[in-house]
């Protein structure tokens, strides 16, 4: 593996690590073979780790499916990644710049708004849904 050269009170030493399992090290010594057993302190990690509750998906396939749309009044998604809520239903009547819907996307929370005025036609996604780019999301007619 590794070779290292040490000189302790003026006497040299070659040593190779051979293998290092658990706490063991298998060493050569100028040519002499010895099990070391490492003493090492285990350091706590100083960065906090963010623990977010799941989403629960409403369907029960969750793989990222891709839905093309023939129509061009889908609200498509911007970029990959899983829907967390929906703001309106099926016949509700949206105006441009409202709020449709939030997901996740590479770590942040995301705002999905109309772009037209018009009628809720269909919703194409549910909470817990994964997403692609350029999928349809929601339709307004």
């Amino acid at each position: 593996m590794k070779k290292f050269s040490f000189t302790i009170n003026g006497n040299q030493y070659d040593v190779e690590i051979k293998d290092y399992e658990d706490d063991v090290a298998h060493i050569d010594v100028n040519g002499t073979s010895y099990d070391v057993e490492v003493h090492r302190e285990v350091k706590k990690s100083k960065t906090p780790t963010l623990v977010r509750p799941e989403v629960p998906s409403t369907r029960k396939d969750s793989k990222i499916k891709k839905k093309i749309s023939t129509t061009s009044s889908a609200i498509k998604s911007p970029l990959p990644g899983n829907v967390i809520s929906i703001f309106v239903k099926e016949g509700d009547t949206v105006s441009k710049g409202q709020k449709l819907l939030t997901y996740e996307a590479m770590k942040m929370e995301n705002e999905v708004q109309s772009t037209k005025d018009g009628t809720v036609k269909a919703i194409k996604v549910a909470p817990g849904d994964s997403i692609v780019e350029g999928q349809d999301l929601i339709e307004i007619g």
